[in-house]
């Protein structure tokens, strides 16, 4: 029976690069969104036009109830997840003078929150298989070394880094790995960045210039696989030598 993995915000951007090489690797890829059901069909269809596998899921990562219930929805009807990419983000950035109360809760919510909704349902059914498994969230750069105008991302993405690190520990014994991802500036083609604002950015890359998603994908492909089954606990940077 081929594995099944779960990629949160797989409609669009690094998501979609992860889930479309997952599936190149022989997994089924469940493929979630939340608004985007164009972008998570195309997805699906890209992965199933290569020869893979997959369906779609759809939820809002932030609303806790709903997530639970859709992910056990699916794991009763289809068995567990072997995977799972914890992958959504979003950004409200501005200067922590001027963030609102919503700024600040959207993103909390949206990214660190998640963590716990979207991993939380699937542990129990994933040590059930008894056969090991891969955790991988995603961080940010702004996560390891913090961001200017980003003080609500950089303190969600320091907190995911943090919750896989204990995780990891807590589900070693069962073979299970967890690790992260951690990406720096990434072309994802939703970059909106002045002119100005970007050479500046790229003058703190030594590689000079931003990442390509299937490189982050690349890696995901490496800690999804069974050769990567010594690694977990970790943190790995792709940001072009910025950290």
């Amino acid at each position: 029976m081929k594995r099944t993995v779960l990629v949160t915000g797989a409609s669009k951007g690094i998501g979609s690069a992860i889930a479309r090489q997952l599936g190149a690797d022989g997994f089924t890829v469940v493929v979630h969104y939340h608004r985007d059901e164009q972008g998570a069909s195309h997805i699906l269809a890209a992965i199933e036009q290569a020869g893979g596998n997959g369906r779609l899921i759809s939820f809002d990562v932030a609303r806790r109830d709903d997530t639970r219930r859709a992910l056990e929805q699916d794991i009763a009807q289809h068995g567990a997840y072997w995977g799972i990419v914890s992958n959504v983000g979003i950004t409200r950035d501005g200067a922590f003078p001027a963030l609102g109360d919503d700024d600040w809760d959207q993103v909390i919510h949206t990214n660190l929150d998640s963590f716990y909704n979207v991993i939380h349902p699937c542990v129990m059914p994933m040590i059930g298989l008894r056969d090991g498994g891969r955790i991988i969230t995603l961080s940010s750069v702004s996560g390891m070394m913090g961001n200017r105008g980003q003080v609500n991302y950089s303190a969600a993405k320091a907190g995911i880094i943090g919750a896989t690190k204990a995780l990891a520990v807590e589900l070693a014994k069962r073979k299970i790995t967890v690790n992260c991802i951690a990406p720096g500036l990434i072309d994802t083609g939703m970059i909106e960045m002045e002119e100005a604002a970007m050479s500046q950015a790229m003058q703190s890359i030594p590689l000079r210039r931003m990442g390509r998603a299937e490189e982050v994908a690349g890696l995901a492909s490496y800690l999804m696989s069974d050769i990567a089954g010594y690694v977990t606990r970790q943190t790995i940077a792709i940001n072009g030598g910025m950290l």
